[in-house]
């Protein structure tokens, strides 16, 4: 599990990655309805994750499990 810090300012969590791994992420523009929006934010809470990591981690596992995600390639 990445590890996760608390901000004091507004107590979300954030994942530390590296800049290289920001750098082949895409950002797209999501549209959900509120009560989507607000149950999604409290189960990402409660897994200590942000909502955006919630999603990815969902979507993540979706993939797996109907066997539509590319496996990686072992480093070794």
């Amino acid at each position: 599990m990445p590890p996760y810090q608390m901000v004091a300012s507004n107590c979300k969590r954030r994942v530390h990655r590296p800049k290289e791994a920001m750098a082949q992420r895409k950002a797209f523009l999501l549209r959900l309805d509120p009560a989507t929006h607000e149950a999604l934010e409290r189960w990402a809470d409660a897994e200590l994750r942000s909502l955006n990591a919630q999603i990815e981690f969902l979507l993540r596992r979706a993939l797996q499990d109907a066997g539509r995600l590319r496996k990686e390639k072992s480093e070794s």
